[in-house]
């Protein structure tokens, strides 16, 4: 295998058969987008210690791990046209080492090398994505794109079930401090860094063309379906993003009085339900050839596991409903595969980028309007954060579920099946 030979954007894209030089670069892609998800994942079953060492409070810390999606969110977007004029060698290699100074500034033991490292966190993580997306897309079939899609984003869950159920047994029990965490996944990193330089091959996406820098991004957002399939995952993605990593352990604690030992383990269903969904999910759509009834199944099984979670909590066994919620939200990577599918063959990077910049925008912005929300009814009983005020503030990821099952009902279906008839 030569890394440096340059090899057809299309080789992949559009073949019907396998390419190994892409598959193997693709797998050492989503090793780095499985440690970065455990790294997003951990700050909320080690909030209490990072609490303790800066000495804020609960709102603060949430604040600190929203600054995650910002950059995420910037750097998703900047990452497509670096895909589709640069290269993923490049961009993945790039993202690795921010994420790498980001583990070290976050542990440095200050608010502002937290807030700094959160965000180049976030930063090299907006790279993770799309480059595995992109590589994937070129060393698997084209029918099976979403089956590849969903098992990219199967290792991301992974690496976030493990970043909540195994650290922090890790953490709990004083094997490493959280800030020595940190510092050995950045060791971590930096070896996955020279595994993707060697492995990732050059693409003609190496020659740039300054000039036309901005035409990927031109032909995706003069595309009204790009901004359909964006709007329905990044709905689709506030209960996850929002409810399980921002406030599922204030929730859990605070809301549902449960035992600290156990919270982990439940936010760890949710991302062990993306391991399961994520690939199945994109499997069933690919074999049905339609997108729309996968989703709009989804969206109304998350609507019932949330509305279980919030406002039944005791019916059901503690982990259940977390692991289903978890499964059906694992549909949410199915716009992503959709997003390529309205757009030209030579803008899937970008489109990648634009709806996960949308996606983790949104994140961003609902994580903010989220704490002030929870601030607010906390304010309203009496300065108390219990089951009532999350129950209340519950009814935002209600309502972006059903805007989601809405624009699912009126974008165009882009399955096999569909372009067939």
């Amino acid at each position: 295998m030569n890394p440096n030979k340059t090899i057809s954007p299309t080789g992949g894209d559009q073949s019907k058969q396998l390419n190994t030089i892409f598959i193997v670069a693709w797998f050492t892609c989503t090793i780095f987008y499985f440690v970065q998800y455990a790294l997003r994942s951990a700050p909320s079953i080690m909030q209490q210690e990072i609490i303790a060492t800066l000495n804020i409070s609960s709102i603060e810390m949430a604040g600190i791990i929203g600054l995650y999606f910002y950059s995420y969110a910037f750097f998703a977007l900047v990452s497509g046209v670096l895909l589709d004029r640069i290269g993923p060698r490049f961009t993945a290699s790039l993202g690795i080492l921010l994420v790498v100074a980001g583990c070290v500034l976050f542990c440095s033991g200050t608010v502002f090398t937290a807030q700094t490292g959160r965000f180049l966190q976030g930063a090299g993580s907006g790279l993770a994505f799309t480059s595995a997306v992109f590589l994937a897309t070129r060393g698997f079939p084209k029918k099976w794109l979403a089956t590849a899609v969903g098992m990219t984003q199967c290792f991301g869950m992974l690496g976030g079930f493990m970043g909540q159920a195994v650290v922090s047994p890790i953490i709990k029990n004083n094997v490493m401090s959280w800030q020595m965490f940190w510092m050995v996944a950045a060791g971590v990193l930096v070896v996955i860094f020279f595994a993707s330089v060697f492995i990732t091959p050059r693409t003609r996406e190496g020659k740039v063309n300054w000039g036309g820098l901005t035409q990927p991004y031109l032909v995706v957002l003069k595309n009204p379906q790009s901004y359909v399939c964006a709007i329905i995952s990044a709905m689709m993605f506030m209960p996850t993003n929002v409810g399980n990593i921002a406030w599922g352990s204030q929730f859990l604690i605070d809301g549902l009085n449960a035992d600290p030992h156990d919270v982990a383990l439940r936010l760890a269903m949710v991302p062990l339900g993306w391991v399961i969904g994520c690939p199945i999910l994109g499997y069933i759509s690919d074999s049905i050839g339609r997108r729309k009834p996968v989703v709009l199944g989804s969206i109304i099984m998350m609507l019932i596991t949330g509305g279980v979670i919030v406002y039944l909590p005791n019916i059901v066994p503690n982990y259940l409903m977390g692991l289903l919620l978890g499964v059906a939200s694992g549909a949410a990577m199915i716009p992503y595969t959709m997003i390529k599918e309205v757009n030209p063959d030579e803008v899937k990077g970008t489109a990648t980028g634009v709806i996960n910049f949308i996606v983790f925008v949104t994140s961003a912005i609902m994580t903010n309007l989220f704490n002030i929300l929870i601030r607010h009814l906390t304010e309203v009983e009496g300065g108390q954060l219990n089951l009532n005020v999350f129950q209340k503030a519950d009814m935002v990821f209600v309502g972006g579920l059903v805007l989601a099952f809405v624009l699912t009902l009126i974008v165009r279906e882009t399955g096999s099946k569909a372009k067939v008839a």
